[in-house]
């Protein structure tokens, strides 16, 4: 009898410590923000980013010149200098750090950095989600209004509430929520609720309830 007991004092304890054990799954950080370094519609850098293709030329030092693909990491490796970290970076701010790593083994180093192809981070990309006809990452470009964004990404769908739509950016490292009409300005052509896009924009637009 003592030894019954036992047994279902154990068994409990177990599918007790099963249940904690599942419903004790954690919780997710929240996404990492990243705040752009261009923050005046007017004053936009390119940053360098993974998949660009960059020409790196180095006055008079052929040997340590040539073209570069950016790794995953955010990384390339030239002849001279493992693993030189440039996503997040313009390409002067890339061919003075070069210069700076290059001035151990040539003397006073003169670099330039040219971009071949552009894609930049994921982070200075501007995000359309929800009813939109084609959601997707669209690469910013100088002086991108939210008009240009919706051609981008073929318009509203038929289910879309444009004038409930959000604009999600980040203001002095901070995430921030914009209200938007979308429906006023591409379905009304009321020009005046169009706005100035930055690099890593968020718009959100949701289904309307019928």
């Amino acid at each position: 009898m003592f030894r019954s007991k036992k047994l279902s004092k154990c068994y409990i304890s177990l599918v007790l410590l099963g249940l904690y054990g599942c419903s004790n799954t954690g919780v997710l950080p929240e996404a990492t923000t990243r705040a752009s370094l261009t923050t005046d519609v007017n004053a936009y850098q390119y940053l360098i980013g993974p998949g660009d293709s960059l020409t790196i030329f180095v006055w008079r030092n052929p040997e340590v010149s040539g073209q570069f693909i950016v790794r995953p990491d955010g990384k390339v490796t030239t002849s001279l200098v493992e693993d030189i970290d440039v996503a997040g970076k313009t390409p002067t701010m890339l061919a003075r750090q070069i210069e700076e790593q290059l001035s151990k083994y040539i003397n006073n180093p003169r670099v330039t950095v040219s971009v071949n192809n552009f894609t930049g981070p994921l982070s200075e990309q501007v995000r359309v989600i929800g009813e939109a006809t084609n959601p997707s990452a669209v690469s910013y470009t100088e002086h991108m209004t939210l008009l240009d964004l919706m051609i981008a990404v073929g318009g509203l769908t038929e289910f879309a509430n444009g004038n409930n739509a959000k604009l999600v950016r980040v203001v002095n490292g901070n995430q921030r929520t914009y209200e938007i009409n979308i429906d006023d300005l591409i379905r009304d052509g009321d020009i005046s609720e169009n706005v100035d896009m930055l690099p890593g924009d968020i718009v959100i637009i949701p289904e309307a309830w019928f």
